[in-house]
């Protein structure tokens, strides 16, 4: 019976959502997909509640490479990129603003978390030249399997699956799988699981 209501929910979401949609292909024709994604969300990310939660899913599922219609993507939250994907049962809190990545199922995501396009969105050679007008380069950053990253993190680069990434941090380089990093820049803690359990990439 639940699932029931949840699918009649995600129909109706999709139908009020459609308006949005035709403005989005709309603009997507005129400043690009990507802008015209920012735009959207913006205004999407106002709605409080369950019920902007399927809204906001039902939209990102026709605008974004995948969503899963599993997802949660809370108040408050922004995407920049239609290449963004988004799989089964991830949760991105409040306030986050995501880029290129790759959120794969049973991610945690907490509040005021930044996932940029890679770890050089904008070009700094050339120091003549304002960095505005410097040509960047976006990377697609992958959050693996299982992950939880805490509020208010900055990441930049891959985490591995099944690793906590600590409040606050600021992953610049690729992290693997089943530890707990923190820090500015992250760094390894520790391994949350034994040294030779399967699975895990020792650090």
């Amino acid at each position: 019976m639940r699932d029931t209501f949840k699918a009649l929910f995600r129909a109706v979401a999709l139908v009020l959502v459609s308006p949005a949609l035709l403005s989005f292909a709309v603009r997507a024709r005129l400043l690009g997909r990507d802008r015209a994604l920012e735009g959207s969300t913006q205004m999407l990310a106002r709605l409080p509640g369950v019920s902007g939660q399927y809204l906001r899913r039902a939209f990102l599922g026709h605008a974004l490479a995948h969503c899963h219609p599993t997802a949660t993507i809370c108040f408050g939250t922004l995407f920049s990129q239609t290449a963004a994907r988004i799989d089964e049962h991830v949760y991105v809190g409040a306030n986050c603003h995501l880029g290129r990545v790759h959120i794969r199922r049973d991610v945690l995501i907490g509040s005021g978390v930044h996932v940029t396009s890679g770890r050089h969105t904008h070009g700094i050679d050339d120091p003549t030249l304002p960095v505005r007008e410097q040509e960047g380069n976006r990377s697609l950053v992958t959050i693996g399997e299982g992950v939880w990253i805490g509020s208010a993190a900055v990441v930049m680069a891959d985490v591995g699956a099944n690793s906590v990434v600590g409040a606050g941090s600021v992953v610049t380089k690729p992290l693997p799988s089943g530890v707990i990093a923190a820090g500015v820049p992250a760094r390894v803690i520790r391994l949350r699981q034994a040294a030779d359990a399967p699975g895990v990439v020792n650090a």
